[in-house]
Parts: structure tokens; C-alpha cells; sequence
């Protein structure tokens, strides 16, 4: 019998999901991947496929799944505007029927679970920065309804779950992560200016560029993944994660134009119903519960995701 850690990364083909795959791989666990490739991709795991101790599934979390392991990392839903818009009521069905089975799953195995849920979940935010005792100012029913309003959903099912089942959860909400393996067409704000830099495409600002976003690596946010699963039982979140400096969206165009020595021209936009004009994480509680804060500076986290994208558009 292996001892080896039998681990669930639901979404795994998914930006985030084949990061956190490989870093389980190394530190010497099973990862099966689950994924129904809805805006996930094979190219992201193409490079495990051939490992001994990775198994990928094509699977929709909506429905439930049969199988042994120890921990679940519940990562599987499109995560950008342009791809969780497409089918909102999918969307919606991924976070809580997702939700629902990967818990009733976590029940079954006694196995500890992990939910990726999202700093959306605080809408438009009147306090600055956002702390995880913030409740939210969320539009149930706008456009981005779907995502902000399934990932809270989901969140009240773990909470409910580790109340009435005594399950093992960690909820951790994830602010503005980017880096290689982003999808070049997510709509999202640094894979967007990158690829139209690479392109020599106008840059499309949307409002005056002055809303500000916190990016953060995706190794810094990895590590986090793995720090709060391995954490106290009693540590349950919901806890931010991402990195708490602050850009104006125009500055992170200035600097991405910089980097690629682009000549493209900055072209401003309407802004977007219910875009949220700040996102800045409080990170204390992560900080003191994990020890864990993200060190990747902006500079040198986009040169690595503009070689990445320089090298997928060459090819």
C-alpha cells in the first residue's frame, strides 16, 4: 500500500488548477485532476500526462463523483467575465451543485476540502481594504450575478457542511492572480494588455484606468493553497489571498508597454456594469495564520507571463 496523499484538484486543467497539480506532484503526492475542459485546457497538464502518480479525469463537477481520497482542492469554475458570462446558468450550477458534490464527497472520505472561492464575493466594496469580516455589497441580479453570487452560495454550503458534519474545510478568497497559463482570451486585465502589447493591438482601458486591482503571482498564491490546507483544523477561513499592493489599471498598462518595448496606443473604454472600482486584500489573518505573504514583485511576475504568452503566440 503507497502512503502517498491521494489528492482531488477539481478544475485541474484550469490556469490555477495545473499549477497547483505540479506542486503537489512534487512534494510527492497522487493528484487526480478533474476537469470537463470548459475553459480549461490539456495543453496546460499536457506535461504531466506521462508522470506516474498523475490521473486525469474529464468530469463536470455538477455531477457526483465515486472515488477514494484525502484531500479535495475544489478549484473547477470559469473564472473570467468573458467565460463564466457565456453560460450563467452553468456558472451558477458549478459553484453549488459543484459545491454540494465535492462536499458530499469530502463527507464520504472524510477527506479535508478546500474551496477556491473569490474576492467577488465583496461585490463593489465600501470599506477599503477588503477584511474577510466584510459582508459585501454584491448585486444578485446583474450580470456578473452568476459567479459572485455562486461562489457565495458555495461558501455557505462549506460553512454548513463543517457545522452540521464536522467537515474539514478551508475556504480561501482569491484576489487578482495572473501568470503563465492564463487564457490568452479570459478578458482578463493582464493576459488582455499582454496579448494586445504582443500584437501591437490599441490597449482598451475600460473607464479612465484609475480603478485600481492587486495582482499577485501564481506561485505566491500556490503556496498559499498548500500552506492553509496543511494548517490547524480550526483555521477554516474565508481568508484572502493575494498580494496587497495596489495598481491603477493604467499603470499596469504603462508597465506591461514597458516590458514588451510595445508601441501599441491606450484607448479608453465605458466602464462595465458592477465592475468593481478597487480591489485591495487585507491580509493580516494570512499572515498570521500561515506566515505567508507574496514576494513576488509585479515587474518580474509579468516578464514571466510575457514570455510565456510570447512563446504560445509564436507557436
Amino acid at each position: 500500500m503507497s502512503n502517498r496523499k491521494r489528492v482531488l484538484v477539481t478544475g485541474g486543467a484550469g490556469f490555477l488548477g495545473s499549477h497547483l497539480c505540479e506542486r503537489l506532484l512534487n512534494e510527492g503526492c497522487d493528484v487526480l485532476c478533474a476537469d470537463n475542459f470548459y475553459s480549461g485546457t490539456k495543453d496546460n497538464i499536457v506535461h504531466l500526462l506521462d508522470h506516474p502518480h498523475f490521473e486525469l479525469l474529464r468530469h463536470d463537477v455538477t455531477f457526483p463523483l465515486y472515488i477514494e481520497v484525502d484531500e479535495i482542492y475544489n478549484l473547477a469554475c470559469p473564472a473570467s467575465p468573458v467565460h463564466y458570462q457565456r453560460d450563467p446558468v452553468q456558472t451558477t450550477k458549478t459553484n453549488v451543485h459543484g459545491a454540494i458534490n465535492m462536499l458530499g464527497l469530502a463527507k464520504r472520505t472524510k477527506a479535508r476540502i478546500f474551496q477556491a472561492s473569490t474576492s467577488e464575493v465583496y461585490g463593489d466594496p465600501e470599506i477599503h481594504p477588503q477584511q474577510e469580516s466584510y459582508w459585501g455589497r454584491v448585486n444578485p441580479i446583474g450580470m456578473r450575478s452568476c459567479y459572485d453570487e455562486g461562489k457565495r452560495c458555495a461558501e455557505t454550503l462549506f460553512f454548513d457542511y463543517h457545522r452540521q458534519h464536522r467537515l474539514e474545510i478551508k475556504v480561501a478568497r482569491i484576489f487578482n492572480t495572473y501568470g503563465p497559463r492564463m487564457h490568452p482570451s479570459d478578458g482578463r486585465v493582464v493576459s488582455n494588455f499582454i496579448v494586445q502589447a504582443l500584437q501591437g493591438k490599441d490597449i482598451t482601458l475600460y473607464g479612465d484606468g484609475s480603478q485600481t486591482r492587486s495582482f499577485c503571482y501564481v506561485d505566491d498564491l500556490i503556496e498559499a493553497f498548500v500552506r492553509l490546507m496543511a494548517s490547524p483544523q480550526e483555521v477554516t477561513g474565508p481568508i484572502n489571498l493575494g498580494n496587497p499592493e495596489e495598481f491603477t489599471i493604467l499603470e499596469l498598462a504603462e508597465t506591461v508597454l514597458r516590458l514588451t518595448d510595445g508601441k501599441s496606443t491606450l484607448v479608453m473604454q465605458p466602464l462595465p456594469q458592477d465592475d468593481p472600482r478597487q480591489r485591495q486584500p487585507d491580509i493580516a489573518l494570512a499572515r498570521q495564520t500561515l506566515d505567508w505573504q507574496p514576494k513576488i514583485r509585479l515587474e518580474d511576475g509579468l516578464s514571466k507571463t510575457i514570455d510565456y504568452f510570447r512563446r504560445l503566440l509564436a507557436s
